[in-house]
C-alpha cells in the first residue's frame, strides 16, 4: 500500500502537458536530464542504440517534467522516491544520486573519456589529494558507489584511511548517495564467468579488427589520441562495456592490450566491474581469467558464444 501511495505521489509530480508540470525543466533537473540524454547519444554512437539507449531517453525526459527537484525527492525519500518515478529504475536513480551529490557522473564520463576518479573522490570531506590518488590507483576505485561497498565490506587497507574517517566517508555516502549503509547488498549478481570471458574475447577481436569506436581518454594520454575502443554489448538480463584498462599500474606493466575492465549490470541493477587478464603464474598460466574469478572456470562457452548483441 505504503509503495502504491508513493508510486502515485510520483507519477502526480509528472504531468506531460497538465498543469502540474513545470513550463520548462527545472534547472536543476534540466542539467540532470542533458546528461541523462547525452548518455543515451553516446551509446547510440558507440553502436548501443537500444533497449539501454531508449531507458536513458526515457529517463530524461521523466526528470525534465518533474515539478520539484531531483534533489527533493532524493532528501526527503531517499533513493527509492526515484526509483518510484516512471522510467527511473535503480540504474539510472543511482546515476542521478551521483550527479545530485557531486555536480558529476562516472559513466558519463567514462564514455567521454574523462573520467578521473582522482576529482571525484576530492569532492568528499576528509579525502585530499594523496588519499584520492591511493583510493583510485592503489585501491583501483572509480566511483563513489565502489568506495561506498568496500568500506561497508570492510576489505580496503589504504594507507590515511583510519577508522574514524571510514566512519565519516560512509555517514557521507550513504546521505549523498540516498541510502541507508544498511541497505547495500553483499551479495549482487554477477554474470557467470563464461559469459564475462565472451565479452572479453568478443571485445579483443573486435578491436584488433579495428571495428569498434575510439575514444581519447584524458588520464594518461597527453596526446589526445583517440586510441580507446569501446565494446556495447547485451545477453539478456545483462548489458556490457568493455575497454582496455587505462590506469597507471596497466601502463607501468605494459598490460593496456591485456587488460579488458568490464562493467556489467541487468536491468533494474546496480553497475558492477570486472577484470580480465591473462594469467602468468600456475595452473592457469596463459589463459584469460577473470580477476577475482579465478577458481571459476566457464563450463559453458559454447552455450553463450556469439549469443551477445
Amino acid at each position: 500500500m505504503i509503495d502504491k501511495i508513493i508510486h502515485s505521489q510520483a507519477e502526480a509530480s509528472v504531468v506531460e502537458g497538465g498543469a502540474g508540470a513545470p513550463s520548462r525543466p527545472l534547472p536543476e533537473n534540466a542539467a540532470v536530464a542533458n546528461r541523462l540524454r547525452d548518455f543515451a547519444d553516446l551509446l547510440q554512437q558507440q553502436g548501443e542504440g537500444g533497449f539501454r539507449e531508449r531507458a536513458y531517453r526515457r529517463g530524461s525526459e521523466t526528470v525534465s517534467a518533474l515539478s520539484r527537484p531531483v534533489s527533493a525527492i532524493l532528501s526527503e525519500q531517499g533513493r527509492e522516491g526515484l526509483v518510484a518515478l516512471p522510467g527511473i529504475g535503480r540504474s539510472i536513480a543511482a546515476a542521478i544520486a551521483e550527479m545530485v551529490a557531486t555536480g558529476r557522473w562516472s559513466q558519463l564520463e567514462r564514455l567521454r573519456g574523462e573520467l578521473v576518479p582522482e576529482v571525484l573522490f576530492l569532492t568528499l570531506p576528509g579525502i585530499g589529494p594523496k588519499l584520492a590518488h591511493r583510493l583510485a590507483e592503489d585501491a583501483d576505485l572509480e566511483t563513489l558507489e565502489e568506495l561506498e561497498t568496500v568500506l561497508h565490506l570492510g576489505n580496503l587497507e589504504v594507507p590515511g584511511l583510519g577508522p574514524r574517517r571510514r566512519r565519516m566517508l560512509s555517514a557521507v555516502l550513504a546521505e549523498r548517495l540516498g541510502r541507508p549503509v544498511a541497505g547495500l547488498d553483499r551479495g549482487a549478481p554477477e554474470p557467470p564467468v563464461s559469459l564475462l570471458l565472451e565479452v572479453d574475447r568478443m571485445y579483443r577481436e573486435k578491436a584488433e579488427a579495428g571495428t569498434l569506436r575510439k575514444i581519447a581518454p584524458k588520464r594518461f594520454n597527453p596526446s589526445g589520441e583517440a586510441w580507446l575502443p569501446v565494446l556495447h554489448a547485451r545477453h539478456a538480463p545483462w548489458h556490457f562495456t568493455a575497454l582496455y584498462s587505462n590506469t597507471a599500474r596497466a601502463h607501468d606493466l605494459g598490460k593496456t592490450k591485456d587488460w579488458v575492465v568490464i562493467y556489467f549490470h541487468a536491468d533494474d541493477m546496480p553497475e558492477g566491474r570486472r577484470t580480465v587478464v591473462s594469467e602468468t603464474r600456475g595452473p592457469l598460466a596463459g589463459q584469460r581469467v577473470v580477476r577475482g574469478r579465478e577458481r571459476e572456470r566457464g563450463d559453458d562457452e559454447e552455450e553463450v558464444a556469439h549469443a551477445l548483441s
